[in-house]
């Protein structure tokens, strides 16, 4: 097995995408690489028009998301964007757009903000994921 993180990012919520942002930040601090397989909604946050702007958490903690919000400014904690954006140039994370949601909503890599490495297929993705020492699911 190869010193690996990989993740399936399924939601677009800010809550789950931090969380993305905050182990793949752990995970090069560690020395792994990174790669990341958005798809569906966590595919969609990563369009141009709507990176900077999703402001959505998701239903578990709805009724948190303006103390919590609050509090990250108030701690001057870096939006999930910041911390992506570092844990790639600290390391080696890639992040990888499904292309077939890419095709369903017809999104071509100038769709998406440069943060996105790539579009590939889940086969690629299972091929670069499959020797991964962790696997995760948001």
């Amino acid at each position: 097995m190869s010193n690996k993180l990989s993740i399936v990012l399924f939601s677009g919520t800010v809550d789950k995408i931090m969380a993305a942002s905050v182990l793949s930040s752990g995970a090069v601090a560690m020395g792994m690489d990174v790669d990341i397989f958005a798809t569906f909604y966590g595919l969609n946050a990563l369009r141009k028009e709507t990176v900077g702007t999703n402001m959505r958490f998701s239903k578990d903690f709805e009724e948190m998301s303006g103390p919590l919000m609050l509090i990250m400014q108030q701690k001057h904690m870096p939006s999930w964007y910041e911390m992506m954006t570092k844990a790639k140039q600290a390391g080696n994370v890639k992040i990888h757009a499904c292309s077939l949601v890419a095709d369903m909503l017809d999104l071509k890599k100038e769709n998406f903000d440069p943060i996105v490495d790539d579009i590939c297929g889940v086969g690629t993705y299972i091929s670069i994921a499959k020797d991964s020492q962790i696997t995760l699911f948001i």
